[in-house]
């Protein structure tokens, strides 16, 4: 979507009542995009959290009921969002975008919209709802997913619509799959907002119910830590400028070190290379001819086990930040003047996973290198090797010599791997593995 679509969006604006409901307000042509006023003042009722609703419909799909039905879900789910974190929720629709094809869809692919519309708007939460499939890193078809660490949920209406035969299809206006939506999303802003299944109520983990008819509230025990998470999401903080913005990636991480600990956790980086083959493929195939080449064993063996050492680390640092880079992995892809902390924790929190991936593939290089070394090499072919000083090589010369050839191994793959931008983006484990 472009700058001019973006920006022409419908709001909606939930204030809470002198009794403690909440009041929705629609209609943007009667409603400026402004924080909402009531009796309260700014100290008291705090800043409102704005949700950017985003439709990615697929081509050719009819876009007007999607539209509603998201529309409509928003409507129903703020309500009990406002009264759980006594907080004014304003919804901001923006004009629907197009997918490129029906295919499945993981939720990383939809974090690149989502964060140019969060630093464009800015918004402090984005849903995005899609007709597509949307599956997890096991490829299980599930109904949505969030992230509290990009603050996105992602909800498709694929898996609302399908019967457990799979076989009936229910209509997308229909009250059982109006009430399971609205539960759906508040259980995954939930999430965001750090509440998780043993939290009971809504938090309970989510199944369709066709006979519900209303959205369970939230259990009285977790709305103070709620509201707690809720006068921390608006944020104001920008920055701009590179050398800004890369301090302000180094103190956001600073502030927030848990939530990035707890998504890395999650992530499985070490096993990323293998869900990369182009990587791995062009990390593995020089180092099958290294491994029997003087040059390498005389540079291995000659080398100092603290060169080789930082050496290493150096190279799977720099891979990183190559990887990062070349396949824009960064967020948001395009420039914006605005931005915020939690799309500054995404990128760090990036960076990190590729980190640790490129740790995998050299500890994955080094395996095959020292099986090699052991199993493969001949084992006296080293004490007529007209450089070495002494003719024994010892497992420590060997574990170097490995150690050497792996991490040129993760240099080349980083440089001549290929890793398709899409690709990359499906395995970026960001989003929560479960509804």
């Amino acid at each position: 979507m472009d700058d001019a679509q973006a920006m022409n969006h419908e709001s909606s604006d939930v204030d809470r009542n002198s009794s403690g409901g909440a009041v929705p307000q629609f209609n943007e042509a009667d409603q400026p995009d402004q924080p909402t006023v009531d009796d309260r003042s700014d100290d008291e009722a705090g800043a409102p959290i704005d949700v950017g609703i985003l439709v990615a419909h697929s081509p050719g799909g009819d876009v007007e009921p999607l539209r509603s039905f998201a529309e409509r879900m928003a409507r129903d789910g703020i309500e009990e969002l406002a009264a759980a974190t006594d907080a004014a929720w304003r919804i901001h629709c923006a004009d629907p975008d197009s997918l490129t094809d029906r295919a499945p869809r993981r939720p990383s692919e939809f974090l690149d919209e989502a964060a140019l519309h969060m630093t464009k708007r800015p918004y402090d939460l984005v849903v995005v709802v899609t007709d597509v499939p949307l599956t997890t890193r096991e490829e299980r078809s599930v109904e949505g997913l969030a992230s509290p660490l990009a603050r996105v949920v992602v909800v498709s209406t694929r898996r609302l619509l399908r019967t457990h035969d799979r076989e009936t299809v229910r209509a997308l206006d229909s009250p059982a799959v109006r009430w399971n939506a609205a539960t759906l999303l508040v259980h995954l802003l939930g999430h965001v907002f750090r509440a998780d299944h043993g939290d009971g109520g809504v938090m309970a983990p989510f199944s369709f119910d066709p006979s519900r008819r209303s959205v369970p509230p939230f259990d009285a025990d977790i709305t103070d830590h709620l509201r707690g998470i809720a006068t921390r999401i608006p944020q104001a903080d920008v920055s701009r400028g590179r050398l800004q913005r890369l301090a302000f990636h180094v103190v956001s991480l600073v502030r927030n070190p848990g939530i990035v600990a707890a998504t890395l956790l999650q992530s499985r980086a070490p096993l990323l290379p293998f869900s990369l083959p182009r990587l791995s493929t062009a990390a593995v195939t020089p180092t099958l001819i290294l491994v029997f080449s003087a040059e390498a064993w005389d540079v291995g063996l000659n080398l100092t086990n603290r060169t080789a050492a930082l050496f290493a680390i150096g190279s799977v640092i720099a891979a990183a930040v190559h990887l990062l880079y070349v396949q824009r992995l960064t967020f948001p892809r395009e420039r914006s003047q605005v931005f915020t902390e939690h799309m500054a924790l995404v990128n760090v929190t990036v960076f990190f996973i590729l980190v640790v991936a490129m740790m995998g593939l050299f500890i994955l290089v080094g395996s095959i290198m020292l099986l090699i070394e052991f199993a493969v090499f001949p084992p006296n072919l080293m004490t007529n090797w007209p450089s070495l000083e002494e003719p024994t090589v010892g497992l420590v010369d060997l574990v170097r010599v490995g150690a050497f050839i792996s991490t040129l191994g993760v240099l080349s793959g980083a440089l001549a791997g290929g890793t398709e931008n899409r690709m990359a983006l499906r395995h970026l484990a960001l989003f929560r593995d479960r509804p």
